[in-house]
């Protein structure tokens, strides 16, 4: 169970200030953003998918370092009947294609959310159906929409090389759970896994131990990252908050630094099922904490990440960690 981190935290750094950072504060594996929701910092999709020289270059500035590739991530809203579901289509697959050439197994990406209804243009995630005609457009939403674009799309994933599409667990998704993740799963079959995101289960009143239990070989992937429920907030409002995230101060709960939510003891209990559960990949840090500079949250989490992750490291003379061999 190696660290890594989601680069896109240290986007203000370039390519080779992120991978000596990374190695200094002691992750050994990164997944990396190739578009759509994310702004790409540390990749040029179509420069790599072109260039032999350039892909070369990229692979070798991460691996003479001593670290890997965990993932690509190219989550957006495919599923979007708009211009921009059809870019961020392009994107999924080119995200694929340079998968295959650089050797990454894994895809971190979203299920996506349709409209609601074939003359609809507006994503509807809906949440608490309780009319005749919102059970006709979750119908319509998975069957004409998401299941017809998985099938294909697991099957173009597959021709490129890739082995495991992990699809994060997050909110304004059709899969957002344990539930629609095996809805979604038993249709298109085992390629399609979870990316375990801890800190969504949290805000939706979930229990992420429980759900990896419930998940089982279906973990395809695993975030670390957390969430404190804000007291007297939350008790007042519930945990359905509209508010932007930089309005951390007057919001039901938050994204936090590994350990600002939950404490350790919860942590160790958490990797440790994860591992249980079959599970041997990368444990990823995704840093969103606004209360802190980007670099200081990272630092945060690791520290509770190396405490708790199930597995030995040792110190080097600069006080950072390394794995055990």
């Amino acid at each position: 169970m190696k660290t890594g981190l989601v680069t896109d935290i240290l986007g203000y750094m370039s390519f080779e200030e992120m991978l000596d950072t990374c190695v200094e504060n002691g992750i050994e594996t990164l997944e990396l953003g190739c578009g759509n929701w994310s702004k790409a910092p540390h990749v040029n999709l179509d420069l790599l998918l072109e260039n032999s020289v350039e892909r070369q270059k990229f692979l070798n500035s991460i691996k003479s370092i001593g670290l890997e590739i965990a993932a690509l991530n190219c989550s957006g809203n495919q599923l979007e009947p708009t211009e921009q579901g059809e870019a961020h289509k392009e994107v999924v697959e080119k995200t694929f294609r340079l998968a295959g050439l650089l050797g990454v197994e894994t895809i971190v990406m979203m299920s996506g959310c349709p409209s609601g209804g074939p003359n609809d243009v507006t994503p509807n995630w809906l949440t608490h159906p309780i009319l005749p005609e919102h059970f006709k457009t979750l119908d319509w939403q998975w069957n004409e929409v998401a299941f017809p674009y998985w099938e294909k799309a697991v099957k173009v994933a597959k021709e490129y090389g890739v082995k495991k599409i992990a699809i994060e667990n997050l909110g304004c998704n059709l899969v957002h759970n344990p539930e629609t993740l095996f809805k979604l799963r038993n249709e298109v079959g085992n390629m399609v896994g979870m990316n375990l995101d801890p800190s969504h289960l949290f805000w939706m009143g979930g229990d992420p131990i429980l759900a990896a239990r419930e998940l089982g070989e279906a973990i395809h992937h695993v975030h670390a990252k957390d969430v404190r429920i804000e007291r007297g907030i939350n008790d007042i409002n519930g945990l359905i908050d509209v508010k932007p995230m930089e309005s951390f101060a007057t919001r039901s709960w938050n994204y936090v630094a590994l350990g600002y939510g939950h404490d350790i003891g919860y942590w160790k209990e958490f990797f440790t099922v994860v591992k249980m559960m079959g599970y041997q990949g990368p444990i990823v840090l995704e840093m969103e904490d606004l209360t802190m500079e980007p670099l200081t949250g990272v630092k945060k989490s690791m520290d509770v990440l190396k405490q708790a992750l199930p597995r030995d490291f040792k110190r080097t003379n600069s006080s950072n960690y390394t794995l055990v061999k």
